[in-house]
């Protein structure tokens, strides 16, 4: 479990090809453990719900970051950013918002063009990889199909009603 998912741990190599950097928090698993109980890790606005209780924390913690970062390059702003209105500085919450009431296009700037209808597939993978329940988070294999259009992205739901619900 890398732990620290996060724009600035993403380089690019000379054919743009995406490398995970920074591994000094990761938790190594053994070949048959799938969860472990440890301190919280990571950078704040990334840190998947289940460290802040005190749940075993599976690659599902990836995923969630993951989520996090596919949300900023997508709407081009930080997850928590202080300098928009109160129900926007928070970007997973906002960028539910818009997509539950659709109205995709308040995440961009009005002269922007933009394909709604692949919009619309990107904020729904990420909105499934930020669910606040583990289990309902897609693996990052099934991410990737979804990426490539090759499997059905369903409707996602709240990604904060495990929250409210525990």
């Amino acid at each position: 479990i890398h732990c620290d998912i996060k724009p600035q741990n993403i380089l690019t190599d000379e054919h743009r090809c995406a490398k995970i950097s920074d591994f000094g928090l990761a938790k190594l698993l053994k070949h048959d453990q799938t969860k472990t109980f440890t301190a919280i890790r990571g950078t704040k606005g990334y840190v998947a719900p289940e460290w802040h209780k005190k749940l075993p924390v599976t690659v599902k913690a990836d995923v969630y970051s993951y989520g996090i970062v596919l949300l900023e390059i997508i709407c081009r702003r930080k997850n928590i950013d202080w300098s928009f209105p109160e129900d926007q500085a928070i970007l997973e919450e906002y960028a539910y918002d818009c997509f539950e009431a659709q109205e995709l296009h308040k995440l961009f700037a009005d002269d922007e063009l933009v394909n709604m209808r692949q919009l619309e597939r990107m904020i729904k993978i990420a909105i499934w990889c930020i669910q606040g329940e583990p289990s309902l988070r897609p693996s990052m294999k099934k991410v990737l199909l979804m990426l490539e259009g090759t499997v059905d992205i369903p409707i996602p739901p709240n990604p904060t009603s495990f929250l409210s619900s525990t």
